[in-house]
């Protein structure tokens, strides 16, 4: 029992923001992709899907910086980091949920198959774009968006614009709300070497923070203008703008209590959004009906 409550505390299953943070866009691309009408079973996969890739990517990232994460306060006791588990149990268990995750797909079609290995190429290398690369959270949305391409996929079996552009808006969306996550450890990771946004945009990470909510909530309402989505999508985004603002008021200082928050709030941003567009599309009645 203590080797299964280790083993949920390396995949965070007791953290569960990280699977909402995926889970929110990706139902908002399946129900943009199907007009507001999803299959149930694409609903129950992806769901599926995202909590065990989610898992996955946990495992896998503890694993590439369990030699970082031992000198980071807020890390330390993580199971791997803390040695409580081994280094081979994290990657197995990593390549388990995985494996379940495809098996999910097994009845969708072949594009839908081959995003989901590029998305798992993308997970796995996403720990390691810290080392080198300066924003690895633009990298982050890409890992954390790919769950929009194949919801377009498996139910369009092609790639629209809107697709891309969602995509385009998670990045923005995964640069905001890691920065603010980045900006807890800014000391520790500086200390480190390690590449994160809140240190590349040292003294302007509040104004990139809000700038790239903007960008997000922009490219949104664009995607909304395509589908001719109305009220509710617009209060929906309305609502995903005063949390934006909020998280304004709960950075503004750089604490690491505010920056912690306003990660942790970045849920209901994107619930408004996906609730808005789910909404539109069941009680918005069509002119001419």
């Amino acid at each position: 029992m203590q080797r299964l409550t280790l083993y949920w505390q390396l995949t965070r299953f007791n953290k569960p923001i990280g699977i909402l943070l995926l889970l929110w866009p990706t139902l908002s691309a399946l129900w943009l992709a199907s007009n507001g009408k999803p299959d149930w079973q694409l609903v129950i996969i992806f769901t599926l899907g995202t909590i065990l890739m989610r898992a996955a990517g946990c495992a896998v990232n503890d694993y590439a910086d369990r030699g970082i994460d031992s000198h980071v306060k807020r890390t330390s006791e993580r199971p791997l980091t803390s040695g409580k588990i081994a280094g081979w149990e994290a990657l197995f268990l990593a390549a388990l949920l995985a494996l379940l995750a495809f098996f999910l797909i097994i009845p969708l079609n072949g594009l839908t198959k081959w995003l989901s290995l590029a998305a798992i190429f993308v997970a796995a290398s996403y720990p390691y774009f810290k080392r080198f690369f300066a924003l690895p959270q633009a990298y982050l949305g890409i890992a954390f968006g790919f769950g929009i391409l194949m919801a377009y996929a498996a139910v369009q079996n092609h790639l629209p614009a809107s697709a891309w552009l969602l995509l385009l808006a998670n990045i923005f969306w995964s640069l905001a709300y890691d920065t603010e996550y980045a900006m807890v450890d800014k000391e520790d990771d500086a200390h480190l070497g390690i590449h994160t946004s809140a240190i590349t945009f040292g003294r302007f990470d509040v104004a990139a923070v809000m700038f790239c909510y903007l960008a997000h909530l922009v490219i949104i309402m664009y995607v909304g203008w395509l589908y001719k989505l109305g009220f509710f999508f617009k209060f929906g985004v309305l609502l995903a703008s005063l949390c934006a603002v909020y998280h304004f008021y709960l950075i503004r200082n750089r604490s690491q209590v505010g920056c912690f928050t306003a990660f942790q709030h970045n849920n209901w941003l994107g619930f408004f959004v996906f609730v808005g567009i789910a909404l539109d599309f069941a009680l918005t009645i069509p002119i001419g009906n």
